[in-house]
């Protein structure tokens, strides 16, 4: 057997840690040289200019490879603090840069971060490469591996020696010479398709967006909405006419309200058509190649599929399970979309419109049924939804009942643009970190909502979570109230609760702090979901902008009986999707489909959920979350945690609701828990039971029975 002394530097390694101009220590004027002074690691954006973020990601790539190479050339045998702990503290100027680089480039990008992420992008996946196919490195992981029951490691520290040695184990490391060359290449080039798809993506949504030359045509519209989109319009040096900017899903908000059919009809085929209109910006080239590169990286790792691969390590551990939840709730759902759109072609008919509903009038339409069957009228409801307000009194509001947490903003925290804001988190006198919120849309941010951080949580490492919500909501004209919808008031608690799991997230490695399933990753943002239609959180934000009153009881109400409404078209169109990703990920290398629009038609129909009033809600060419997102194999996601999360909501109805005992437990029983062990069984001790679907039919009304 190898003895450790005998241990050679691999190649990739030594010519990284050698002299050369690779060496080149980062000059102490970068800002990322050292940790940020501020408080808790913030970046200081008021001396970070786009120029310092390449060499100080080189450098960090080349610091990390020496401290990994400084483990190898350990002559003692391996144990968890000459091996285990280098390999938790490495890379730490690296993770400092990619963490602010990640941000911005997601949220208030440009053509020169543009160029850096392609520039980078192989030359990041070569370097991952190099520390996760490093067969001297992976020695001593499987030493340890080997020896874990016999070297006197704590549960724990067992639990982190196992998930190295299987992420190396995934990663390649058992393959062969020839396989490992190819594992590269394949990873290289999908490195590359990935940042390729991103950036076509942001520019073609972009390039999308509808302009309207007379304001007759927004008719239906708030005055609000229209300044919003007279000031888009303008920003972009549109003056004198109007802009509707895309959001990152199929059907668009505009649609709910838009009188007339045809701009209808025009902002959903430019949503539809967005990345495939066979220009610059059309993505489906590289997706289809990425469709070939997985399946192909899943062959040489020894798995039949991408899927397969990915949901080893998930709660659902296959596609069949996948498959069997997603089917069994395709019928139930399709079928409600059916008589939903039976009623909304009766009012067609009703109003003597003279035509056969389509996928563009079903938003504006199942309003009306809505005002109809409900009285309740966006345009009522949002008045009483102001964004500060929604985010004070009813997002931080809970977490205190909840948790006992506080907030206190922070202006003296730089920011990296003008709309973002900085508050500080409390537990009792203890501060735990700080929090981003960045909510208004933008031309240069990606679609959607997500949380993400600076800094993230690490008793090893000292620091404490600096941690970003991004929303995409309309910002208002100047002097105009932010108004949002009843959606984004759900959103922004759904994004929290990622923010909660990152400030509670209590795991003492950051390889278990980061290793929950992706599948039990949306359980804390979906859980905190429910909270905002509680009755004491939702009187406590829900008051008139200019008024302050409460909402009147008979319109809550009326919010309450409509959260069940229109979700048969609400659960296809999560299910369209969900399945479109699985049929693109089981795919094997047999598999070779060379047209994507075709692929997809034949993926939905094949599971009953080609509905062409309810198209998937995010189509394959601008399906971000699959293609360059982090869920490919994993949209699927949502719906699984959403039965753990109704269920777990299920519990605190049946023991006393909002009380601040219910959430201690599901603090320290949940949120606390991070990757340290199997969710299933993590969830089975908070909840006396595995979860069960009931709640979830229930909360989307896809049972009969009424919330």
């Amino acid at each position: 057997m190898l003895s450790f002394r005998q241990i050679a530097i691999p190649l990739g390694l030594a010519m990284l840690t050698c002299g050369g101009a690779g060496s080149a220590q980062l000059p102490s004027t970068n800002p990322f040289a050292s940790p940020s002074p501020l408080q808790y690691q913030a970046p200081d954006f008021t001396r970070i200019r786009i120029a310092d973020f390449q060499p100080a990601i080189e450098e960090g790539m080349r610091q990390q490879l020496a401290e990994v190479a400084a483990v190898i050339r350990n002559p003692a045998a391996p144990t968890f603090e000459n091996t285990i702990l280098p390999m938790e503290r490495s890379g730490q100027l690296l993770g400092r840069v990619q963490r602010v680089f990640g941000a911005l480039t997601s949220s208030n990008t440009n053509d020169s971060l543009q160029a850096i992420q392609r520039a980078l992008a192989p030359k990041l996946a070569a370097h991952r490469d190099a520390i996760n196919l490093n067969d001297s490195l992976f020695l001593r992981i499987r030493a340890l591996y080997d020896g874990r029951s016999s070297l006197g490691l704590d549960s724990l520290q067992r639990l982190v020696v196992e998930r190295y040695y299987r992420d190396f184990v995934r990663a390649g490391a058992l393959l062969s010479p020839a396989e490992k060359d190819r594992l590269r290449a394949l990873n290289r080039e999908q490195a590359m398709l990935t940042n390729e798809f991103g950036r076509k993506l942001m520019a073609a949504t972009r390039a999308g967006g509808v302009v309207v030359d007379d304001a007759a045509q927004l008719d239906g519209l708030s005055a609000g909405e229209v300044a919003a989109a007279g000031g888009a319009a303008a920003a972009r040096g549109l003056a004198g006419k109007w802009l509707l900017p895309l959001q990152n899903t199929t059907q668009q908000p505009a649609q709910s309200a838009l009188k007339n059919r045809a701009l209808r009809q025009r902002l959903f085929e430019a949503s539809t058509l967005r990345a495939a209109r066979g220009d610059s910006n059309d993505t489906r080239a590289a997706i289809l190649r990425l469709a070939q590169l997985r399946p192909e990286r899943a062959q040489v790792l020894g798995y039949s599929s991408f899927a397969a691969y990915n949901l080893e390590e998930q709660m659902a551990k296959t596609p069949e399970n996948v498959f069997k939840l997603l089917t069994q709730l395709a019928a139930p759902a399709a079928a409600k979309a059916r008589g939903e759109a039976a009623a909304m072609q009766a009012l067609v008919d009703k109003q003597g419109g003279g035509f056969t509903l389509q996928p563009w009038d079903w938003q504006y339409y199942a309003e009306q049924v809505r005002v109809a069957q409900y009285a309740l009228d966006e345009e009522q409801i949002k008045p009483y939804f102001e964004m500060d307000r929604v985010l004070r009194d009813g997002v931080f509001f809970a977490a205190q009942k909840l948790y006992g947490l506080s907030f206190k903003p922070r202006q003296d925290i730089p920011v990296y643009h003008p709309d973002v804001r900085v508050f500080e988190v409390f537990d009792a006198d203890t501060s735990l970190g700080l929090f981003y919120a960045d909510y208004f849309k933008r031309d240069n941010k990606n679609g959607g909502a997500w949380s993400s951080g600076f800094v993230s949580r690490s008793a090893l490492l000292g620091t404490r979570p600096v941690v970003i919500n991004n929303c995409n909501y309309t910002k208002p004209a100047d002097g105009q109230p932010a108004l949002i919808t009843w959606d984004n008031v759900t959103t922004m608690f759904h994004e929290f609760g990622h923010a909660l799991s990152s400030f509670l997230n209590a795991a003492p490695y950051p390889r278990l702090a980061g290793n929950m399933p992706r599948d039990f990753t949306e359980v804390p943002s979906q859980f905190n979901e429910h909270w905002a239609l509680h009755p004491e959180v939702f009187a406590n934000y829900a008051r008139h902008y200019q008024t302050g009153a409460p909402m009147p009881a008979t319109l809550v109400d009326k919010i309450r009986r409509t959260t069940t409404f229109d979700q048969g078209f609400a659960t296809t169109e999560y299910l369209g999707a969900a399945l479109l990703d699985m049929a693109w990920h089981t795919l094997t290398v047999t598999d070779r489909p060379t047209d994507a629009d075709a692929f997809e038609a034949q993926a939905l129909k094949k599971y009953g959920v080609d509905l062409p009033l309810v198209p998937p809600r995010y189509k394959t060419n601008f399906f971000s979350h699959i293609w360059g997102g982090g869920y490919s194999a994993g949209y699927y996601a949502y719906i699984w945690s959403e039965v753990i999360d109704s269920d777990a909501y299920a519990w605190f109805e049946e023991n006393g609701g909002l009380t601040r005992a219910n959430g201690q437990r599901f603090r320290d029983m949940i949120l606390s828990r991070g990757g340290t062990g199997d969710m299933a069984v993590i969830y089975r001790q908070f909840r006396g039971r595995d979860p069960e679907i009931g709640p979830l039919l229930k909360n989307r009304g896809l049972t009969g029975e009424k919330r």
